[in-house]
């Protein structure tokens, strides 16, 4: 009997460490571990964790037509992985378990604890690099060490890419359970303590995340570049949530996008996948700085910026009541919804940050938990980038305009209004600073609660002290 544990990784399809274990003829089951502890420490969206609820039950049908039960136990954190493992290995007569490798400090950790545990048990342990196109260690610079700019990463990336295939599972010998081993399969009714709120705004059945792919594949790729940019436009995929939680692939993506050389490609095509990149770059580095994972800048300036936090301004930029239209647009419908478009993200975090001078990681944490698409990486990278504090950081100088960035990117006011229905009636050339429109007084909607001039001045002279007193 071989044992799959899932984790990230919620396929069938494409999946290596599934697919290696199905290898052979011995009978094949697959283990998911909740671990609620971990994820409220983590701050886990309670809508990702409906999210992976429910494709839980989808994977588990898959999985039935591949002859592997899919089995469930839940423990608090990870450091009790181990023993709910051993129980099941033992229970099963599992001599061999297969893994796909997670790159943040905690599950790194996880991993290798558990790897030494089981092999000392005579347990073969199989693990695999799948959740990036080319695992940590294998795109390095010239130095051999770990690129700390994007663009020569991608560089070298693409210097080694080919059009990936897709891995076809087959099915596993059939066997039957016995009833003690029954009591391990997943159940709604014994499933879940983490809390979650509904996802049901987002499909979990793999035929139609497929056809999501398909549909923006064959249609809204070839102008992406064109269109990526305007929330109220319906120009980008929308497929990061089924990313984060494993429910596709990157390979999948990558294998839609188009083919290689990049001659081929159409401009949209060779923006996305240099969007996916990204998110392998930010992969990557969690293996070679482990400090991220602890809250630490990238680099070691960074800590001399000398916050200023206020309680009320950062509850102001949570409920979306800051006064500046696109900013409070884009955190309402991250609250209802879970969800934010890409350009939105770097809008509003430029805010938090620059404009009401608060701690990035305030906003990080409250993106992980409200976020679908929650996924560490790519979270504190972002995150990083708009402080200026990361690895290939925008400049400190460069600090978005609210009002500019919502007149170029939301020119007619669609995006606002479908969020901020009190501005609804507002005229089309106020809609982005309604407080200068004569009409202004019986709006129930707040001015702006900081003046954008003087807080840009006051961030470039906390960062110049910062960079001067770090040299």
């Amino acid at each position: 009997m071989k044992l799959v544990w899932l984790r990230t990784d919620l396929r069938a399809l494409d999946n290596t460490a599934l697919n290696q274990a199905l290898n052979g003829n011995d009978p094949v089951v697959a283990l998911y571990i909740a671990t609620p502890g971990q994820w409220h420490s983590h701050t886990k969206s309670r809508k990702q964790a409906d999210l992976i609820y429910r494709r839980l039950f989808e994977l588990q049908k898959e999985l039935a037509a591949l002859n592997v039960p899919l089995l469930y136990a839940e423990v608090d954190t990870y450091d009790d992985s181990i023993t709910v493992l051993e129980d099941c290995l033992a229970e099963f007569g599992v001599k061999d378990l297969f893994f796909n490798y997670e790159y943040e400090m905690n599950e790194r950790r996880r991993d290798e604890f558990i790897e030494g545990c089981l092999k000392t048990k005579s347990i073969r342990v199989h693990a695999f690099h799948d959740k990036c196109m080319y695992p940590p260690g294998t795109v390095l610079n010239k130095q051999n060490d770990y690129f700390k700019v994007f663009t020569p990463f991608k560089k070298s990336w693409l210097s080694r890419f080919q059009t990936p295939s897709v891995i076809q599972p087959s099915p596993a010998s059939y066997r039957d359970l016995s009833s003690e081993q029954t009591s391990w399969l997943l159940s709604s009714a014994s499933c879940f303590s983490y809390p979650r709120e509904s996802s049901d705004d987002w499909t979990v059945n793999y035929r139609d995340i497929e056809h999501k792919l398909d549909v923006f594949c064959d249609g809204k790729l070839r102008d992406y570049h064109k269109k990526r940019d305007f929330p109220a436009v319906d120009g980008i995929s929308r497929l990061s949530p089924y990313l984060a939680i494993g429910a596709l692939s990157v390979r999948q993506c990558l294998a839609r996008a188009g083919s290689f050389p990049k001659e081929n490609l159409s401009d949209g095509a060779e923006v996305w996948i240099s969007e996916l990149i990204w998110r392998e770059f930010y992969q990557h580095l969690m293996v070679f700085r482990e400090d991220l994972c602890t809250g630490k800048d990238f680099h070691a300036w960074g800590k001399r910026i000398i916050w200023q936090y206020s309680p009320g301004h950062l509850k102001k930029w949570q409920s979306g009541e800051t006064g500046y239209p696109i900013i409070d647009a884009a955190m309402r419908q991250l609250n209802q919804t879970g969800w934010m478009h890409n350009r939105l993200r770097m809008i509003v975090a430029s805010f938090l940050i620059k404009d009401l001078h608060i701690n990035w990681r305030a906003g990080e944490t409250y993106f992980m938990e409200k976020l679908i698409d929650g996924d560490f990486p790519s979270n504190n990278g972002g995150w990083q980038w708009c402080a200026s504090t990361g690895c290939d950081g925008q400049p400190y100088f460069r600090i978005f305009n609210p009002v500019s960035q919502s007149k170029k990117f939301d020119a007619e006011g669609l995006f606002i209004k479908r969020w901020i229905p009190e501005l609804a009636h507002v005229p089309a050339q106020y809609i982005h600073e309604p407080w200068r429109w004569k009409g202004a007084t019986n709006l129930s909607y707040p001015s702006p609660i900081v003046d954008h001039g003087e807080e840009r001045k006051v961030t470039l002279e906390l960062y110049r002290v910062a960079k001067d007193t770090c040299q």
